[in-house]
């Protein structure tokens, strides 16, 4: 069996990819702060392992250590594989940092980076008895990459995410059985996190027309499509072989 770890999967590309990833020989969790009625349905119907995890990764810590003991829990030998992908994401409404309340900023650096981290940890740790090839799959964003005004919590998850996995591949590459980890930027997305970009205020938000084209000119992928891309890409033979990517790129 195939185990899958997916946050952020009780909507948009997350609950996509966690929908494309059922079937009878994967066993696949989902960790939101609500459950999606439609992968439950989904699961049904296909005779599917779910389980969904409602912890919100604004506290962080907790979430990672319900997986840090449900992983110590399995028997050894289980699974044949153990994949996490660290998805979910929030963006602070548009605008300088000092403009929006701490308690956005803080959100969005506990949920997009410091999520990411715990159960990056939790996972490699607990992982390693469980026997089989293990991956971490981050998604990232371009943003990471190309800081952009009114965007700062958001592009500094993403970057700190970057180099996260990128540490971690050197860390991973020094042992025996190491993680494959990749930081990848899945493309421009049809998703919430995109319409409240568009609902931005301009005059606070200077790429707001950027965002709107986006839509108005038929660049946006659905979730779906995205998360097929994403799913192409995870399963690569040589996935692992270059930690910063972009599915545009291959």
């Amino acid at each position: 069996m195939k185990l899958y770890i997916i946050t952020g999967a009780s909507r948009g590309m997350g609950e996509a990819i966690a929908r494309q990833l059922l079937a009878p020989s994967h066993l696949v969790i989902g960790i939101s702060r609500q459950r999606s009625a439609g992968l439950e349905a989904e699961a049904q119907a296909r005779g599917a392992s779910l389980e969904q995890w409602e912890l919100d990764l604004a506290q962080p810590l907790a979430a990672a250590l319900a997986l840090q003991r449900w992983l110590r829990a399995q028997p050894a030998g289980r699974f044949g594989s153990a994949t996490l992908i660290n998805n979910a994401g929030v963006v602070a409404q548009p605008g300088p940092v000092d403009e929006a309340s701490l308690e956005e900023l803080s959100n969005a650096i506990r949920v997009g980076l410091e999520a990411t981290l715990l159960l990056s940890s939790a996972f490699l740790r607990e992982t390693r008895a469980l026997g089989g090839a293990r991956r971490i799959l981050n998604i990232s964003s371009g943003l990471g990459r190309r800081a952009m005004a009114g965007s700062a919590a958001y592009c500094a998850a993403k970057a700190g995410m970057d180099n996260l996995s990128r540490a971690m591949a050197l860390d991973e590459a020094e042992k025996d059985g190491g993680a494959a980890i990749v930081s990848l930027a899945p493309g421009i997305i049809d998703t919430d996190m995109q319409r409240q970009l568009r609902a931005g205020d301009p005059s606070r938000f200077p790429d707001h027309a950027v965002f709107v084209n986006f839509k108005t000119s038929g660049q946006l992928l659905s979730p779906d499509a995205a998360a097929a891309k994403v799913l192409r890409f995870l399963a690569r033979p040589d996935f692992g072989s270059t930690v910063l990517a972009d599915v545009r790129d291959v």
